[in-house]
């Protein structure tokens, strides 16, 4: 059985992403892997908010509560492309990494999941968006030894 990575956020493009990933899964009896990645910046930034609040019920802000937004997030988009539809097989994978390092994280995390064929969204960034965060499609369409369908904005 194949297995394709796809990098997700809760966005519609991310949905139409996922719709193509859907596709590819029915046709080639694949699972899919969501990949959900949040940034150490989103991650303070939430943890500060949260702080500043003062709420006395609230006492941290953890990665643990960070992931579980994510992947609810996650989760309501593949509920919204995949319906009740039972003929696809997913499952969310969480991880924290810096903007540099997101496009080796979707290679390590699409190597350890066994995935051959990985689904991102190019992005539209200036020369000097490029120069100091890379580009995250140039990086995985070179270094990704398998499959990689690009959907752009």
């Amino acid at each position: 059985m194949d297995r394709g990575l796809v990098l997700i956020e809760n966005t519609d493009l991310h949905a139409d992403l996922l719709r193509e990933a859907r596709e590819h899964a029915l046709g080639a009896d694949a699972d899919l892997v969501l990949l959900v990645t949040l940034t150490e910046d989103e991650f303070e930034e939430t943890q500060e908010v949260l702080d500043t609040i003062g709420d006395v019920e609230h006492t941290s802000y953890t990665e643990q509560d960070a992931f579980k937004g994510a992947m609810n997030d996650a989760e309501e988009v593949a509920r919204e492309v995949f319906g009740t539809d039972d003929e696809v097989s997913y499952e969310i994978v969480p991880r924290i990494a810096s903007e540099k390092e997101r496009a080796e994280t979707v290679i390590e995390v699409a190597e350890e999941e066994g995935a051959d064929h990985v689904f991102i969204l190019g992005r539209n960034r200036s020369p000097t968006g490029k120069a100091l965060f890379g580009d995250l499609a140039q990086f995985v369409i070179l270094n990704f030894d398998g499959y990689v369908t690009l959907h752009t904005e």
